[in-house]
């Protein structure tokens, strides 16, 4: 990685010495960890807030509230677990935090999401089918509100920063919707596999 970064740092300062922006690249060596800086408390500040809203829900008894309308469609999805189990709180309240992209404050719910998949499911070194589909839905989950990103577009001076509400909405889904087929063809693809298998024996 080392050599990777002193590569990079000389060929911009070659390139700076023979286009003549020198100075240009200077300045903006002396800027960046400004920007990084500023651009870090304020995420912080957004991360924060919801994080704690999250946590807030959590013990108010809305997290409950919530799973009652995501009950439906989700035990459809973790056939395999207890609809009214730790497990299934923790995975909504990950997917909860995705769908207000805030993908920081999702990773330790969705991880906290697993611990209680492998208490449930007795899982240890292999990834169970609950688990899996999990982690699908975690890496590409619908983004109603993309707080996160919406957020960097606007410290770095973005007049719209929700503008890519559509795009994101859409393109989510869509990864979403291919992941979830793809659990379901390897599954199938399993099964027939170990059907066969027995059967040969």
């Amino acid at each position: 990685m080392s050599i990777f970064i002193v590569i990079a740092c000389a060929f911009s300062l070659f390139v700076s010495v023979i286009k003549g922006t020198t100075e240009d690249v200077t300045q903006s060596i002396l800027s960046s960890p400004q920007a990084a800086v500023e651009l870090y408390f304020t995420l912080m500040g957004t991360m924060a807030f919801w994080g704690g809203v999250m946590r807030v829900a959590e013990r108010s008894g809305l997290v409950a509230k919530i799973a009652l309308i995501f009950k439906p469609i989700l035990k459809r999805v973790f056939r395999d677990i207890n609809p009214d189990g730790e497990a299934f709180g923790a995975i909504v309240m990950n997917i909860s935090a995705n769908m207000l992209g805030l993908g920081n404050a999702a990773t330790p719910l969705g991880i906290k999401a697993v611990k209680e998949l492998v208490k449930e499911q007795n899982a240890n070194a292999t990834a169970t089918r609950s688990i899996i589909t999990l982690v699908v839905i975690n890496t590409a989950s619908i983004q109603l509100l993309p707080t996160t990103i919406a957020t960097i577009r606007q410290a770095l001076g973005s007049n719209h920063p929700m503008a890519i509400l559509a795009p994101v909405l859409l393109t989510s889904a869509i990864a979403l919707i291919i992941g979830l087929l793809a659990i379901s063809l390897c599954d199938t693809f399993s099964k027939t596999k170990i059907k066969q298998g027995t059967g040969n024996e």
